[in-house]
């Protein structure tokens, strides 16, 4: 049984949460953001959020203000949470950490779970001695795997938000969209990567109020992810699948490819100081590409749609549009592909597929600002593709089926 002190903090957790989805329309945020306060309990800093759903496993995410050990307790009910998983390496359980990615195999697809997440303050970690503090335990939440077999799916995109928190709920709380599988963050949250403060206030605590402790978010990087001192430890946070950024999913009918577009500018561009290289990636990426679209599952999805955040056309002709053209787009050409979806030119548009160039329709989402922001709402079933481009006055400014 917890204790009152455990009791009460969780209760001011989950109601601060619910006041931050309440949050409307204000001045975009910065980065000067003050650091996250862990008012809401002594361990948890933020989650719990989901990641990386498969048919047979999910991974859970969360944040402790302290080094800790965690696990996961869950099960097909809310009140029978009879299993438990924690993170082993190499024989080792991990514990002494305060960054929790724990998880769930061995799961059936399709199928509705429910889990709490647990995390034990370490307040010793000696050779022969380790000490235990305070104990967390979330509330109870539940989630449904993924199925290859649905009949259909229903997910959102939004792109572009440039560290303005706020517009997640104004978005996502339209009374226009329908419900969602997941949610697609297709690129450049952020302005520039800065610390973990930035990531917890301006993307994981709005998303962890809205829908992510039920609902799973993809993200897919965008140029401006890569910028900045913590761009290389934004990996610690997020779950792709066999690559951290590049990738492919497969959800009902829907088979996503996610790319990662890189950078927008050559690699020797002074201002990248000669520690980047995403030519060479792109590269990398345009080979692994070659066999995924060989792959049976591909080719015998119903709709397959790739991911971009940076669009192959329509972006200009800067070196990383340009370089994407070149090295991915005979390859989506030649592989029949039914949509990219992209971002990164803050000007949304619907473009349909144009003779040797590009087979396939554009779909482009709009942001930052209030007035250009979009959200994109996909369904797919056994009849049809249907996107749907939504302002974030709920207005339909564009439409396509497949």
């Amino acid at each position: 049984m917890k204790n009152r002190k455990e009791q009460v903090g969780r209760r001011r957790f989950v109601a601060s949460m619910g006041l931050l989805s309440m949050t409307g329309l204000g001045a975009a945020p910065r980065l000067d953001a003050q650091p996250t306060q862990s008012d809401e309990s002594p361990i948890l800093k933020v989650g719990p959020y989901l990641q990386a759903p498969r048919p047979d496993s999910i991974t859970i995410r969360w944040i402790t203000t302290v080094p800790s050990y965690s696990w996961v307790e869950f099960g097909e009910t809310p009140d029978q949470l009879s299993q438990k998983a924690h993170r082993v390496n190499a024989g080792l359980v991990e514990a002494n950490n305060t960054v929790q990615a724990i998880t769930l195999r061995n799961l059936l697809p399709g199928k509705q779970y429910a889990y709490r997440i647990c995390s034990k303050a370490l307040t010793g970690f000696d050779p022969y001695k380790i000490t235990y503090g305070d104990t967390f335990t979330s509330d109870v939440f539940t989630f449904t795997t993924p199925s290859a077999d649905a009949d259909r799916v229903r997910f959102v995109v939004l792109n572009d938000i440039h560290d303005r928190p706020d517009s997640f709920a104004h978005l996502l709380q339209l009374p226009e969209l329908p419900e969602k599988d997941f949610v697609f963050l297709n690129g450049d949250m952020f302005d520039y990567q800065t610390d973990e403060d930035q990531l917890v206030n301006h993307l994981l605590k709005p998303v962890t109020s809205l829908f992510a402790t039920q609902i799973p978010f993809i993200l897919s990087r965008g140029n401006h992810e890569t910028r900045g001192k913590f761009a290389r430890q934004l990996v610690n946070y997020f779950d792709g699948h066999d690559q951290p950024f590049y990738y492919s999913f497969r959800q009902g009918p829907v088979y996503g490819i996610v790319l990662d577009s890189g950078e927008d500018k050559a690699d020797d561009t002074p201002v990248y100081a000669g520690i980047v290289d995403f030519d060479q990636y792109r590269l990398e990426q345009a080979e692994w590409l070659k066999q995924e679209v060989r792959k049976k599952e591909f080719r015998q999805a119903k709709y397959r749609v790739v991911f971009s955040h940076i669009p192959l056309f329509y972006s200009g002709d800067w070196h990383g549009p340009m370089h994407c053209r070149k090295v991915w787009g005979p390859i989506l050409n030649d592989a029949n592909i039914d949509l990219l979806i992209s971002g990164h030119t803050h000007k949304y548009g619907i473009h349909p597929a144009v003779k040797g160039e590009h087979s396939y329709p554009i779909v482009i989402g709009g942001g930052p600002q209030a007035g250009r922001r979009t959200i994109i709402s996909v369904q797919a079933d056994k009849a049809a593709l249907t996107v749907t481009m939504l302002n974030d006055a709920g207005k339909t400014v564009g439409k396509l089926t497949v």
